[in-house]
């Protein structure tokens, strides 16, 4: 999947949008080693359960699966390992500002290339309970509908 200017889509992690409501998007850069870029280049990226927290006022990504490089041997690092997310300090301020509320949490929502770059997009998320997940399917399958009528 192809985005303008130069955005190539890795992963998504669409059960976050129907876990929770995303009141603010961030992009941030991941620190990886060789191989693990490697591996994201074949697309081999799970981002489902992944979150995001502020640690000594450092952003980390917590439980993002990259599977190993096949041909990495001994290079190859643990896939559930720990990554440090590139951000600007005065954006972690701002994080840590809207974090402290109560029931808001970063939520991973998608990685892709920026030209030679890979990015997390981050999602300050709220979240939802079951009669407002069952409102999002309803609303859903009714465009389904209007979209099949239509056509």
């Amino acid at each position: 999947m192809k985005e303008n200017n130069d955005k190539k889509i890795i992963s998504k992690n669409s059960k976050a949008y129907h876990d929770y409501f995303i009141d603010s998007k961030l992009e941030c850069g991941i620190a990886l080693a060789g191989t693990e870029v490697k591996s994201i280049r074949d697309g081999k990226v799970n981002m489902k359960d992944s979150y995001a927290q502020i640690k000594n006022g450092e952003l980390y990504i917590y439980s993002l699966h990259i599977s190993p490089y096949e041909k990495g041997n001994i290079f190859n690092k643990d896939p559930l390992r720990t990554r440090k997310l590139l951000v600007h300090k005065h954006e972690i301020l701002k994080l840590i500002g809207m974090v402290k509320q109560k029931g808001v949490a970063l939520v991973p929502l998608c990685m892709y290339w920026d030209r030679n770059h890979v990015k997390v997009e981050l999602g300050v998320a709220r979240g939802k309970k079951l009669f407002d997940k069952r409102q999002d399917i309803a609303k859903k399958d009714a465009e389904r509908r209007i979209a099949q009528h239509m056509n």
